[in-house]
């Protein structure tokens, strides 16, 4: 039984490390964790989160993370995005950045791959045969450890990527089974997976033309949202386009990003 200073503490740590509000998701958290606790023998929650707390690096702290975020997506979801970047977005960047020749893209919540791998498969179908003159490789990232193993293994059923267009399926897939498929080598290596916490401070390298945070921050507060909508902004090169979940939007008076159109953002 989930006691209401057990939930408190278990909010409280999901909510100053990872941003996450669970506040409203006490059936969530008791669903979820009370088998696992069960299983491997912990006698309350607050056990476990003492464990959780004493090592926040460790295999606990990664599982709790792993069990109690959400991780629901698909190939081409929200398809209005990707026809953006294809007629608008791509158009317009590789006319500005034709003498480098180099677009960074940030898949900021990855998930299983389907969004990170739909983006590489859009990119090298636009640029085609230029393709290999270009660096178009794509960083996707996520906090859950178990979904970027799914994402690297890339393996995916067959309804799974029943969305995709034929000639992609038949160019960036081989099947394994009747019901099972696996992203080809062509495809995996134009994505590099990282795990990474969005609230920790955005270091990788270089500026991005193109970052996808869609459908995460409906977990944050406004003021952690904001902030990082602000750290975004500063890691983005001008011109660079921000897509965010299409049930989602922005405050433009407490964003410096410029309104597009629903969803979508340009710094």
């Amino acid at each position: 039984m989930l006691t209401d200073k057990e939930f408190n503490r278990i909010v409280n740590y999901m909510k100053s490390r990872y941003g996450i509000d669970l506040s409203q998701k006490r059936n969530l958290i008791s669903g979820r964790l009370e088998n696992y606790l069960v299983r491997n023998g912990y006698a309350n929650y607050d056990e476990y989160m003492t464990k959780v707390e004493r090592n926040p690096d460790g295999e606990e702290a990664k599982t709790i993370i792993n069990v109690l975020t959400t991780n629901h997506t698909y190939f081409m979801r929200e398809s209005s995005h990707f026809d953006f970047v294809r007629n608008v977005v791509l158009p317009q960047l590789s006319v500005k950045e034709k003498t480098k020749k180099v677009l960074r893209v940030w898949s900021g919540a990855s998930s299983t791959g389907e969004e990170p791998y739909t983006l590489a498969m859009l990119m090298m179908d636009y640029f085609g045969i230029e393709h290999k003159m270009w660096d178009t490789k794509i960083l996707a990232t996520d906090i859950s450890t178990r979904v970027l193993e799914h994402a690297k293994r890339g393996v995916y059923l067959k309804e799974a990527i029943a969305p995709l267009p034929p000639k992609w399926k038949q160019r960036y897939f081989k099947q394994i089974n009747e019901e099972e498929f696996r992203v080809k080598d062509v495809l995996k290596n134009e994505v590099i997976y990282r795990q990474f916490n969005l609230m920790h401070p955005i270091t990788f390298k270089g500026q991005f033309h193109i970052v996808f945070l869609r459908n995460v921050m409906i977990y944050f507060e406004d003021d952690t949202k904001y902030q990082l909508i602000q750290r975004i902004y500063d890691k983005m090169e001008p011109g660079g386009y921000l897509f965010i979940g299409t049930t989602e939007s922005l405050d433009k008076r407490r964003t410096p990003f410029q309104y597009v159109e629903p969803s979508v953002y340009r710094k």
